[in-house]
C-alpha cells in the first residue's frame, strides 16, 4: 500500500513479551492493527480475471491492456494473545477507565473474527505493477464503509 494507516483504537497488550514484532499481512477494508496478538490467522483469496485477454482474439501490443485485470477478492482473519481468539482475557474484550480515585476495567465479547471483501484493478504501467482495490469490512457483523488501496509492487 502506497500509503498505510494504522489503527491506533485497538487495544495492544503491552503486558505479552513478543519476541518478534511485525505487521502481519493486510487485511482488506480495514486500517492495519485491527486486531492484534502474538498469534494469527489469516486467508486471502481472489479471483482474477483477465479481460481484455478473454475479449481480444489477437496479439496485444500494450502491456498495460495485456494485464490488466478485474479482480474479486475476500479475506477474513483475526489475531490474539493467549490459547484462543475467543478468550476474555485479550486486550480486544477489556477497556480500563481511570478516573481517579476509581480504575474501572470493562469486560466485553467482541467478535475477533473480521473479514473483507471487494473489487479491485489489477495491471503494469511502465514496468511496475500496480493495483487499486475497493473493499468493505465486517467486524461484529456489521459492513463498514468502504476504504480504496493503492498499491505498488510484484505481490499481488
Amino acid at each position: 500500500m502506497v500509503v498505510p494507516k494504522f489503527n491506533q483504537e485497538t487495544p495492544i497488550d503491552y503486558s505479552q513479551n513478543y519476541y518478534f514484532q511485525a505487521l502481519a499481512s493486510n487485511l482488506r477494508g480495514f486500517d492495519q492493527n485491527i486486531r492484534n496478538g502474538n498469534s494469527f490467522a489469516l486467508i486471502n483469496s481472489e479471483l482474477r480475471v483477465p479481460v481484455f485477454k478473454y475479449l481480444l482474439n489477437r496479439p496485444i501490443k500494450s502491456d498495460f491492456v495485456r494485464n490488466f485485470q478485474v479482480v474479486g477478492f475476500g479475506d477474513i482473519g483475526t489475531a490474539w494473545n493467549g490459547s484462543s481468539p475467543y478468550d476474555s482475557s485479550n486486550a480486544l474484550n477489556n477497556s480500563t477507565i481511570s478516573q481517579q480515585p476509581f480504575v474501572i476495567t470493562l469486560i466485553s465479547q467482541n467478535e475477533p473474527i473480521v473479514g473483507g471483501f471487494g473489487f479491485g484493478l489489477r495491471s503494469r504501467l511502465l514496468g511496475y505493477f500496480i493495483r487499486a482495490d475497493w473493499a468493505w469490512g465486517v467486524e461484529n457483523r456489521t459492513i463498514q464503509p468502504y476504504k480504496f488501496y493503492f498499491s505498488l509492487g510484484l505481490d499481488f
